[in-house]
C-alpha cells in the first residue's frame, strides 16, 4: 500500500512539473509573500459583449468586475496596482472598468507597460496616480465601429455621444486639457492608416495624460505613500 501511495505521489508530482513547464516554461515559480497590495493585469484586448476568436489574447471585463468588488470589500487589501499592456477593445466594457477602478475607495496606481492604446487610455488614468515606462506607447484616436452599420444620422450621433463619454472621463481623471486631448485624437498624418496620435513615454506625461514616467519600483513606492497617507487620515478621523 505504501509503495502504491509513493508511486501515485511521484506521478502527481511529475504531472504537476510537466504542467508548470508547459504553462510557464520553468519548474519553479517565485511566490510573492502575503501582501496588502493586490496586482490586477489588463492584457491584450478588452473583451466586451462580443466574444473574440480564441487566438486573440483577451481580458474579459466580466472577470474583472467581481474582482474589483472583492478588492473593495477585502480589509486585508489596502492598495491596488493595475498593470496595463492592452491594444484597447470594447468601449463600453473599457469605460465600465475605468469607472469601477475610479470609484474604489482604496489607493490605486497604474503602470502602462508596452502599450495602453485606445480604450486603455481611460483605464490608465482611472487610478489615483499613473505611471508609464519610457518605451510604452498610448494611441489616442476617435471611437469607431466595425461590421454592419445602419447608415442613418442617429448612428453617427450615437458615436459622437460615446466618444464624448470617453473624452469627459479622461479629462476629469487626468491633467490633460480638453482642447489638447481632442487635438491628439483628431490629428492627421501621425498614424499611417488612421486619425489620431501615438504618444510615447515622456510625451504622455508632458501632455498631462499620465502623471509620471516610471516602472514597478516607482509605482510600489507611490502606492505605499498613498496607503500610509490613507491610514493616517483614518486614524485622525477615528
Amino acid at each position: 500500500m505504501d509503495k502504491d501511495l509513493e508511486k501515485k505521489d511521484e506521478q502527481a508530482n511529475g504531472s504537476s512539473l510537466v504542467q508548470k513547464i508547459q504553462a510557464l516554461g520553468q519548474t519553479t515559480v517565485p511566490q510573492a509573500p502575503d501582501s496588502n497590495i493586490h496586482v490586477l493585469s489588463i492584457i491584450g484586448q478588452v473583451e466586451g459583449h462580443m466574444q473574440l476568436p480564441p487566438q486573440n489574447k483577451t481580458t474579459k471585463y466580466e472577470h474583472l468586475l467581481p474582482q474589483l468588488i472583492a478588492i473593495e470589500q477585502n480589509p486585508k487589501i489596502e492598495g491596488l496596482i493595475i498593470l496595463l499592456n492592452t491594444v484597447g477593445g470594447d468601449v463600453e466594457a473599457g469605460l465600465a472598468l475605468s469607472e469601477m477602478i475610479a470609484s474604489i475607495s482604496k489607493p490605486t496606481v497604474s503602470i502602462v507597460l508596452g502599450g495602453g492604446h485606445s480604450i486603455g487610455v481611460p483605464i490608465a488614468v482611472a487610478t489615483n496616480y499613473s505611471f508609464i515606462v519610457p518605451t510604452a506607447t498610448m494611441t489616442i484616436h476617435p471611437v469607431r465601429l466595425t461590421g454592419l452599420v445602419i447608415g442613418v444620422p442617429q448612428t453617427f450621433e450615437y458615436l459622437d455621444k460615446m466618444q464624448e463619454r470617453v473624452v469627459r472621463f479622461v479629462i476629469n481623471h487626468s491633467k490633460v486639457k480638453e482642447e489638447k486631448f481632442k487635438d491628439l485624437m483628431f490629428a492627421k498624418g501621425n498614424l499611417t492608416r488612421d486619425i489620431g496620435t501615438n504618444v510615447i513615454g515622456i510625451e504622455a506625461v508632458e501632455c498631462g495624460l499620465i502623471d509620471e514616467v516610471g516602472g514597478v519600483k516607482e509605482a510600489m513606492q507611490k502606492l505605499n505613500e498613498l496607503i500610509n497617507g490613507t491610514n493616517i487620515e483614518n486614524q485622525v478621523i477615528q
